[in-house]
């Protein structure tokens, strides 16, 4: 019985019993090898084929969706058994995410009442005043049919029949602000247009150019800039204040965890 007093001896028999006493208590169906595909998991997982097919699936595809699930989880328990998710830069962003958005759902839970929306309206006026808008129309003399486009329009602008040329967009415009017509023409054309003599709205003016050529106009209104009534910009204020909340959820949110923290920055190698 000399063996039994062996070191060596020892230390083989205790990791034998470790060995199989792991076998034993894992290799029944609890902790981590328990699987429990519920009724609300088995509803989620149909509900997302119906969202993407248009339709709910039949018992055959039903069974099949609930498989995969079953063999995604056993993938992804063993994945993380053998430290596969360690130093994964996608699955650490991933995470991060997942709880950013949990965090946002629970601060915007509670719908917004009327007099906070009122409050976060009045303190940003400023984002929703409503640009200048003008109406206009006006004729096109191209630089690619014409060898010198602006000198025709001003031909045509003196009292000359150059009617223009055919123009891809429209011929008229009403109610623009400036950033649609810079959208649409180009920033050259919806400055110059701004800088144009209101005083005459049935005159022709310019030429000015655009991203196409050259343009004759003829400005009919320019409406000032005003602040809107909230009824005007609701829609754009809840989404604001929605996201400012969550906005805000998330910095407290980060800074009550980061609280927790010891956090220590050593120096970079050379």
């Amino acid at each position: 019985m000399r063996y039994l007093k062996d070191p060596l001896t020892l230390f083989l028999a205790f990791g034998l019993i470790i060995f199989f006493a792991e076998r034993l208590f894992s290799s029944g169906p609890d902790g981590d090898y328990l699987i429990e595909v519920t009724a609300g998991q088995q509803a989620r997982i149909f509900d997302q084929w119906q969202a993407q097919m248009g339709r709910p699936p039949t018992e055959q595809e039903a069974n099949g969706l609930v498989e995969q699930w079953i063999r995604e989880e056993i993938f992804y328990r063993e994945a993380r058994k053998l430290g596969l998710d360690d130093n994964d830069t996608i699955i650490r962003r991933r995470l991060a995410q997942k709880l950013t958005f949990l965090n946002e759902d629970l601060a915007n839970a509670e719908p917004p009442t009327e007099a906070a929306l009122a409050e976060y309206f009045q303190a940003n006026l400023a984002d929703y005043l409503i640009p200048e808008r003008y109406s206009f129309e006006h004729r096109y003399y191209s630089s690619d049919r014409r060898e010198d486009a602006e000198a025709d329009a001003r031909t045509a602008l003196a009292g000359g029949e150059d009617l223009g040329d055919p123009f891809i967009l429209q011929k008229s415009y009403a109610q623009r602000s400036a950033r649609e017509i810079g959208d649409l023409f180009g920033r050259a054309f919806a400055e110059a247009l701004a800088g144009l003599d209101r005083a005459q709205p049935d005159n022709w003016q310019g030429p000015i150019p655009s991203a196409y050529g050259w343009h004759l106009v003829r400005l009919s209104d320019a409406e000032a800039s005003r602040e809107p009534l909230m009824s005007e910009v609701m829609d754009a204020v809840r989404r604001d204040f929605l996201q400012e909340r969550r906005r805000t959820a998330n910095d407290d949110f980060y800074q009550s965890l980061k609280s927790r923290y010891e956090i220590v920055l050593l120096e970079p190698a050379a």
